[in-house]
């Protein structure tokens, strides 16, 4: 599978974008990525007060195939080696 990095996560992963096999669900792309590359970015995606908060499992967007996975099965969503993941920092601004 193709993962693509944006803005801060391109710097925190030292790349615009990897391919990989392994995970098979969202979750599992995450621990990868924080043990493989950076675990910064596990922590700002799923240990931030805003992640924290009820009713949101993740603070930032990831993408599977175009689809949000707060719309699929969150970080349960199961990934295919043909799917590309698009993996956006939170947004900031006001």
């Amino acid at each position: 599978m193709k993962v693509r990095f944006y803005a801060t996560f391109r710097e925190l992963i030292g790349r615009k974008e990897i391919e990989l096999n392994s995970p098979r669900t969202v979750g599992e792309l995450i621990d990868y990525l924080a043990e493989h590359y950076n675990p910064e970015i596990k922590k700002q995606l799923l240990e931030s007060p805003r992640a924290k908060e009820a009713g949101k499992a993740i603070d930032g967007m990831i993408l599977v195939n175009g689809h949000n996975i707060l719309h699929l099965k969150g970080l349960d969503t199961e990934l295919k080696e043909d799917d590309e993941v698009h993996i956006f920092p939170p947004a900031g601004g006001g």
